[in-house]
């Protein structure tokens, strides 16, 4: 098997987190998205999408999206810790709420990044390069949705250390790519959402999410 990432994207940091966090060691390549080394062979063949990262298999299968990679190699390698849960009941509640954590502030934030920041002028679509205009109006909608989210959460958090209860999980890991996409927007998280500040500190003391 075989990992291929760019370590520094939000998504491969959530690939990363989750090795450290079950001590995985892979053969990992770093891809060089900033020159666009994805488009290029043989990584362009391998993924079509052009997204990183992805698992090639020792059969030669390709998985992309980093929580399908987390899911195979929890399934088939890797059980515990379980970060995908270890009951039905488990599992449908960490899915639900990484779902949630995604459709309702991950990915706007990843728009919005690539709305902002200049190096993105013309790869405002991840695995594309074209000339579609960035908007702040895309970056003030992250924000807003982001904002919707807390609003939401902020009272579940109130009973529960992590998003899913007492034990961390792969949701929490998304958790943690949305803080960090807000420091890079330069985003603050409103200090009515109490809650929610404090289970960002929990994660950010997580060994998983340090720089070694």
């Amino acid at each position: 098997m075989k990992l291929y990432n760019f370590s520094l994207a939000p998504n491969g940091l959530r690939v990363l987190a989750f090795l450290k966090e079950k001590k995985i060691k892979l053969d990992t390549h770093e891809v060089n998205v900033r020159d666009g080394e994805q488009f290029k062979e043989p990584f362009k063949s391998m993924n079509s999408f052009n997204c990183i990262p992805f698992l090639e298999l020792d059969d030669g299968t390709i998985i992309t999206e980093s929580v399908s990679i987390c899911r195979y190699l929890e399934e088939e390698y890797y059980p515990n810790p379980p970060l995908f849960g270890n009951s039905p009941k488990k599992r449908a509640q960490i899915d639900m709420w990484n779902r949630r954590l995604e459709l309702d502030c991950l990915t706007p934030l990843g728009h919005a990044l690539r709305n902002k920041i200049s190096f993105f002028a013309d790869r405002v679509l991840a695995g594309t390069r074209n000339n579609i205009k960035q908007s702040n109006d895309i970056v003030e909608r992250g924000i807003e949705m982001s904002n919707l989210l807390f609003d939401r959460i902020e009272p579940h958090l109130e009973k529960n250390k992590f998003i899913c209860g007492e034990e961390f999980s792969v949701a929490d890991i998304t958790g943690h790519s949305i803080f960090i996409s807000f420091e890079r927007l330069k985003f603050e998280v409103p200090s009515k959402f109490k809650n929610v500040i404090k289970w960002k500190s929990r994660l950010y003391e997580k060994d998983c999410f340090k720089n070694e």
